[in-house]
Parts: C-alpha cells; sequence; structure tokens
C-alpha cells in the first residue's frame, strides 16, 4: 500500500510517497525531478550501513552521478563545523545549481543537509528519505532546515521546501523502541493542535503502532502529513499559524539546550514540554482538567517522560526560552491548548504564572 501526497505551495509544492519497501524505488520518484545527473547523498554512520547501498543502487542504475558524505550520529552534529563538512563535499564533487542534495536520515540528517543545499549556490535542490519516525511526521515536511547554536536549538537556518519526500516505514523496523516513542510525540501533537480524530487514533492503536504494523502506521504518518502539509500551505514562512506546530517546543528546546542536547531525545523534550504548557493552561482557565487528564495519560502509555530532572530550576528554563524564535518583542508566544484537536498563541502570560507551572513539572 502506497500513499501518494501533495505540499501545494504557491512556487514550492511537492509530492510526499509514503508506503512500504519503497527505497530501492527512490530514482523511480526522482527522476521526474532531475535537472542534472549530479547526486549528492548526507547520512550518519547508522543510517549509511543500512540504506545508502540500496538508495544509491538505485540512483546509480538510473544513471545518476552519486555521492555521499557521512555526519556523526547525533544532535551534536547539526553544528557550523558539520554544514562546513557537507559543503566541502559539495565543492569537491562539483555539484552545480541543477544538483540534488538527498537527506537520507532522521531529523538531524534532514535538517543538516536542507540548511547545505539552501544556501549552497544559493540554494539547490534537495530531497528528504527521512528515516525515523519523528522525520517521517514532522521535520522532512515543510522546509525548516537549520543548525544549532551553542545557546539555542535550530537558531541558525533558512526556509527551504524539498523538492520530494519519500517515506519508507520499515525503515522504523531497525530503530530502538526509544526512538519509535519520542517520535511518535509529534503525532500526539498534530493530534492536541487540530486533529482529534488523530489522538484517537494514536490512543485506539499504539500497541500497533509501538510494533511497527505497516498499514497503521502508513494510515497515521499520511494523515499527520496531511494535516502538516494543510498548515505549511497557509504558513510557508512560520509567520502565524504555523506557529500551532510548535506546541511543547519552547519549553521542550529550553530543556534540550540546558542539559546540552545529549540527554534527551528531540521528542522526550516535547513530550515534556507539551505536559507543562497544558498544565500553564488549565492554570490559566483555558483547558479542561479532563483533556489535560487525557494527554497525560497516552503519554504516560507511551512511555514519554513528564518532568523536568532535578538539577535544573523553573528560573533557568524560563531564561532559557526567552532565546526561543518565536519570542518577539521581548515577549514569548506560547501555544496553549483549549481542547483536544485545538490550541491558541499567546503572547500575554506572565513569567509568574511560567515558573509556576513549570515547577509543577517537576
Amino acid at each position: 500500500m502506497t500513499r501518494a501526497l501533495r505540499v501545494e505551495l504557491e512556487a514550492n509544492s511537492y509530492p510526499i510517497v509514503v508506503g512500504a519497501g519503497l527505497m530501492n524505488r527512490v530514482s523511480e520518484f526522482l527522476m521526474p525531478l532531475m535537472k542534472s545527473n549530479k547526486v549528492l547523498i548526507v547520512s550518519d554512520a547508522f543510517v549509511k550501513a543500512r540504506y545508502l547501498p540500496i538508495v544509491q543502487r538505485s540512483l546509480t542504475d538510473a544513471g545518476l552521478d552519486v555521492n555521499s558524505v557521512e555526519i556523526p550520529v547525533g544532535e551534536a552534529s547539526k553544528s557550523l563545523a558539520e554544514f562546513s563538512r557537507v559543503q566541502d563535499s559539495l565543492v569537491r564533487h562539483q555539484l552545480d545549481r541543477g544538483s540534488t542534495l538527498i537527506a537520507l536520515g532522521g531529523g538531524v540528517v534532514g535538517d543538516l543537509g536542507g540548511f547545505a543545499a539552501a544556501v549552497y549556490m544559493r540554494g539547490i535542490s534537495y530531497v528528504q528519505i527521512p528515516t525515523t519516525l519523528q522525520a517521517q511526521v514532522d521535520a522532512s515536511v515543510g522546509g525548516k532546515t537549520a543548525i544549532n547554536h551553542p545557546k539555542g536549538k535550530n537558531l541558525i537556518g533558512a526556509f527551504h521546501q524539498p523538492k520530494l519526500v519519500v517515506i519508507d516505514v520499515d525503515t522504523l523496523r531497525t530503530l530502538p523502541q526509544r526512538d519509535i516513542r519520542a517520535g511518535l510525540i509529534e503525532v500526539i501533537k498534530m493530534g492536541v493542535i487540530r486533529d482529534e480524530r488523530l489522538f484517537e487514533m494514536v490512543e485506539e492503536n499504539l500497541e500497533a503502532i509501538l510494533n511497527i504494523e505497516a498499514a497503521t502506521l502508513i494510515e497515521m504518518i499520511s494523515r499527520a502529513c496531511v494535516n502538516k502539509a494543510e498548515i505549511v500551505a497557509k504558513d510557508e514562512k512560520e509567520s502565524g499559524l504555523r506557529m500551532v506546530l510548535n506546541y511543547g517546543h519552547t519549553f521542550g528546546h529550553a530543556l534540550e539546550a540546558l542539559t546540552h542536547y545529549n540527554r534527551y531525545r528531540h521528542g522526550e523534550a516535547v513530550s515534556i514540554g507539551m505536559n507543562c504548557a497544558a498544565r500553564l493552561a488549565v492554570n490559566l482557565g483555558m483547558f479542561s482538567e479532563t483533556d489535560f487528564q487525557r494527554q497525560r495519560s497516552l503519554l504516560k502509555r507511551a512511555k514519554l517522560p513528564l518532568t523536568f530532572p532535578d538539577d535544573l530550576t523553573p528560573e533557568a528554563l524560563c531564561d532559557a526560552m526567552y532565546l526561543d524564535k518565536k519570542t518577539l518583542g521581548g515577549k514569548l508566544r506560547l501555544i496553549l491548548p483549549t481542547r483536544i484537536g485545538e490550541v491558541v498563541i499567546r503572547d500575554d502570560v506572565e513569567d509568574r504564572q511560567i515558573l509556576e507551572a513549570i515547577a509543577q513539572c517537576f
């Protein structure tokens, strides 16, 4: 079963293909989009060993000139140093403006590879082949590319839409359960912000999802991607509506920065952030205790963390939140739920209220 979706943008529309067994069919989807025959694949050591030969064979059999560059596994690779290494590889292999960069891997590879494509020769085409659940339902769709600064996550980046996204659910079979659970947070998040039926789908099929049942995953991932595509189509550059996708992320990004990006998976930090944002919304009288407990119950069933670590303080977390990209004019813009399936953007929440909610999540 294969699903074909599309992100509809004025000038940068592109297809998303979701299915099983797609890795050896990449050239089938890519060839109609190629402007020249040069391709550079960016991957990490984990992905390179498992999938690079399959993708490379598909592309070379189609007559393409394919080279690759490997980055270290982990969030630390979203750095200026690794960005420079990818640029060096693009230059060394003489990719031109008609060439294509393929980001083959998880969110780190996609973010770094996409940013490298965005600035090389002022922008070349790139393709996302996400191999983690988090990347498949979120990071690979929408054109956000970035690397980290020591003071904050994704502070250096650009909007650069891919030409194609190929999602093969079979790649999830090689992932640790921890990564599947962490990636699932982006689906749960989408359910909370705009699609209660998607939230229910996870509630009803959690065991099948964690057991990597292909049909269930294809349906869930497709629905999550449709939701994100609709948001991106309305707000490509995050000037308004698209900010709702950051539900839980302002708290989560602060936690990641303070723990140096090496203690939590991104999805785990966002889970804690969603729990805190929901707690704040309850405190403000915006969100019912019933819905708060419903979200909390699903996160707990998925064995995702809900509380901040004891070695941090509410004050440190609040201070770190002000480095978030959604801060404007010195005011935090927070995404807060009003019910399962709806959120609002608030910029009038006082620091004391934020600190109180954070303190309740220790």
